[in-house]
Parts: structure tokens; sequence; C-alpha cells
């Protein structure tokens, strides 16, 4: 089991303190966690396979490095992981999105899935599931679950901010899928809220209560 990697990036953790902070309005925190996606793939992706080639330069002929052939798909979890898909892309333009729809049940707490549309090729992809907050984990191993469904061997998750909770439930469910968290939280509340948070990252992002 691949322990979960807690990302300690001095940027990471400038740009998750203001997105804590409750007067931070919806478009800087939009630019946040994309920002944020982008330096949490960048780490992600470290270990690409690498061939070499050689490039013509306007001097000399180089041997370099190239990604080898590693093809990728990013899945936001629905809605909030929408907003870390821009910030991927800006490293991964060639990625192909897919999409899984979840809501918590506000009685059990409990995923209920709604939505799934992944790439035709999906089984030749390492696949990034994508979500701000991990909680209590259901809907992060119900989505990977899903995918595992459809033959998809290679997965990581990225998310900005963990409870212990949902990182144990997680890494228990799925034992071999690489976990990156930014952040690693206290505790879950007794509404299964992050403490201390963000507060509702879906809500944040897109402006809604």
């Amino acid at each position: 089991m691949p322990a979960p990697l807690i990302l300690d990036h001095p940027l990471i953790k400038h740009k998750t303190s203001l997105l804590r902070d409750k007067n931070t309005g919806s478009k800087e925190f939009r630019e946040l966690v994309s920002e944020i996606a982008t330096l949490m793939c960048y780490e992600a992706t470290r270990d690409l396979p690498l061939k070499e080639v050689e490039i013509e330069t306007p001097v000399a002929v180089a041997k370099t490095q190239v990604i080898s052939g590693r093809k990728m798909a990013f899945v936001p979890i629905l809605r909030a992981g929408l907003g870390m898909v821009d910030g991927m892309l800006t490293l991964v333009p060639a990625a192909k999105v897919g999409h899984i729809g979840l809501y918590r049940d506000p009685d059990t707490f409990q995923p209920q899935e709604y939505y799934c549309k992944l790439p035709s090729d999906i089984t030749e992809r390492e696949v990034y599931v994508l979500d701000p907050m991990l909680a209590t984990g259901g809907s992060a191993t119900d989505a990977i679950t899903l995918i595992k469904k459809h033959g998809v061997k290679h997965i990581k998750f990225l998310c900005i901010i963990a409870a212990p909770e949902g990182l144990k439930a997680l890494s228990e469910a799925h034992p071999d899928v690489q976990i990156y968290c930014a952040n690693l939280d206290e505790k879950l509340n007794d509404h299964a809220y992050i403490i201390p948070g963000l507060g509702d990252a879906g809500d944040r992002i897109f402006g809604t209560k």
C-alpha cells in the first residue's frame, strides 16, 4: 500500500491559507483551487516514464528526454472537482477529461451516483481522480470503484484538504491507489464537514449556497 503523500510546498501552503479564509470570494477561490491543482499536478506526474530522443537545436544535435507515451485522463468528481481540471490541463493539455457525478445524502452522508461519462479509451490511460475535499472518503471510494469497473488499472487521487477519517477509509478501500493531499486537517465534525477545512468547496467555487 503506497503511503498517502502530503505535499508540503510553500506555495501550496500559502494558497491554501487564502482558500480557508471565509472572506475569500468565489472568483479568487476558483483561481486558487486551479493554481493549487497545477502545483499538485507537477508533483503527481513526477514518476512519468521518459525516453531518450535526439533533437536538433539551432546549434547542434542534443540527446534529451521526453515523456514515454503515457496517456492520462483527469476525472473530477462533480461538482467541486471541476475546479481542479483547468489547473491540471495547464501542465498536461493533451489529457482527456471524464466526469463522475456524486452527491452526499444529507441524512446518511453516503454518496449517491447520478452521472458517469469516461473517455472511450480510459483503460489505456493513467487516471487522476480529482476532488478538493476528502471528508468521509465515501465519494472518492465509490468514484474509484466505478472507474475500476471500466477496467482501469492505474489510478491516482488528488485532493486539496483531507480529514484523517477519509484518508484512512480511502487507503483501506483502494490500497493500490496513490493519494496526493495538500493538507491533512484535524477531524470531521458531526455533520461530516472537515475541521478546520474551508466550508463547502462546491458552494465556494460556484458562488452557491
